[in-house]
């Protein structure tokens, strides 16, 4: 029996996709902690760059949004937010959006706007944020989410921000700059882009899990790849400082808050 659980092999997969020194613009939730993970871990001079305007900050707990102040008091500087879409982002100077979703597509495409009719919907959810340019403009977009056929959908409730459209080369034929997703890390394993139809496709597994499990996880028929990587289990650094991030954060969020009166 395994010591760690699939959420946390889903975030170290998640953190290993990241280089050393990589400019990386982080969305908040399961990817914060995926890339601070990396920072703390194999990746110390990633440069991570949050929405309001946060460059290179490091903070020692996870923030709750990008308007926490974690964020502000660990960065190396605080510059505008239209200063960060127009002359890092847009400009092609991010190498990685990292980035969540309510749904992922078979083609990479993104929903965190609603779920069921637009005019009507059964949920309504945050919304883009940065999502849509950061999907556009980052050098390659990784994403992460829990996997049910709910979430993995043939397709999308609302597009809210673009991978590979209808795949086949469509995304090649706009002006979206960046590559598009080049990983889905779920907690049953990783799925990629097949180079030419450009549907995800199941590319890695995590130990003890199945292409069945996998497939039931997913709503569309689930093609797999010529070779399915075993992803190694977490190691026992990465376990110590993952529970060690989130022990910090779950201690810091139960502190009150005292405003100056």
């Amino acid at each position: 029996m395994s010591d760690w659980t699939r959420d946390e092999m889903m975030t170290v997969a998640a953190a290993r996709q990241l280089r050393d020194g990589c400019i990386c613009f982080v969305g908040i939730g399961l990817p914060s902690a995926a890339c601070n993970l990396a920072r703390l871990t194999h990746a110390p001079d990633v440069v991570l760059i949050y929405e309001s305007g946060t460059l290179g900050t490091r903070p020692d707990v996870l923030p709750l949004s990008i308007g926490d102040g974690e964020l502000a008091d660990t960065a190396a500087c605080v510059i505008p937010l239209p200063e960060v879409f127009g002359y890092l982002l847009q400009a092609g100077r991010v190498d990685v959006g990292f980035l969540g979703a309510a749904q992922v597509d078979r083609h990479g495409n993104l929903n965190s706007t609603v779920i069921g009719p637009y005019d009507a919907p059964r949920t309504r959810l945050p919304g883009a944020g940065g999502a849509t340019e950061i999907a556009a403009h980052a050098r390659q977009t990784f994403v992460m989410l829990k996997a049910t056929p709910r979430s993995l959908v043939a397709q999308l409730d609302f597009r809210t921000s673009g991978g590979f459209l209808e795949g086949n080369g469509a995304r090649a034929r706009t002006s979206m700059r960046g590559t598009g997703p080049q990983s889905v890390i779920t907690d049953f394993g990783v799925l990629q882009p097949h180079p030419a139809s450009e549907e995800l496709q199941l590319s890695a597994l995590f130990e003890g899990t199945t292409v069945d499990e996998a497939r039931a996880a997913t709503g569309w028929p689930l093609e797999v790849a010529a070779t399915v990587e075993t992803i190694a289990p977490p190691t026992k650094i990465e376990l110590e400082t993952l529970r060690a991030l989130h022990a910090r954060t779950r201690e810091a969020h139960r502190r009150p808050v005292r405003l100056p009166a």
